[in-house]
């Protein structure tokens, strides 16, 4: 078996005759009039981020205070209740129900934004039944 050995060059790609041709055709074409260029609109361009005006106007005028419902006092005393009757830390009840130590401890200090999901898993892991959020109704 003999082994076939080609030879191969690398090396930069030469400018050819016809760039140059395509470029002198085109500024002679602008020069004589005949070429019309026209810009698209907000082509290339990120068109969201540049009509902030208008809506940071909107949120300046907004008068109304927004935010998170929290976890109500009686929610927090439930679940501290309930896991300290099951013997339990908070860290061994974040192991329980796979999460962080610090997210039962939010939701035991009532700093915590009430997630239905973790909430029917604490009542899980704790055996109890826990007094849910209520919903705010339109006023």
């Amino acid at each position: 078996m003999s082994q076939d050995w080609n030879t191969v060059m690398i090396s930069k790609t030469r400018p050819t005759a016809t760039r140059g041709q395509k470029n002198a055709a085109t500024a002679a074409a602008a020069r004589s009039g005949t070429l019309d260029t026209e810009r698209k609109f907000a082509a290339g361009e990120n068109k969201s981020s540049h009509r902030g005006h208008m809506n940071m106007k909107k949120l300046d005028d907004e008068t109304e205070e927004f935010q998170h419902t929290r976890v109500d006092r009686g929610l927090a005393q439930a679940i501290q209740q309930a896991r300290l009757g099951k013997k339990m830390t908070q860290k061994q009840l974040a192991t329980q129900i796979n999460e962080k130590p610090q997210v039962v401890g939010e939701y035991e200090s009532g700093k915590a934004i009430p997630n239905p999901q973790l909430i029917s898993k604490l009542e899980r892991a704790l055996g109890v039944r826990l007094p849910r959020p209520g919903k705010k109704g339109k006023k």
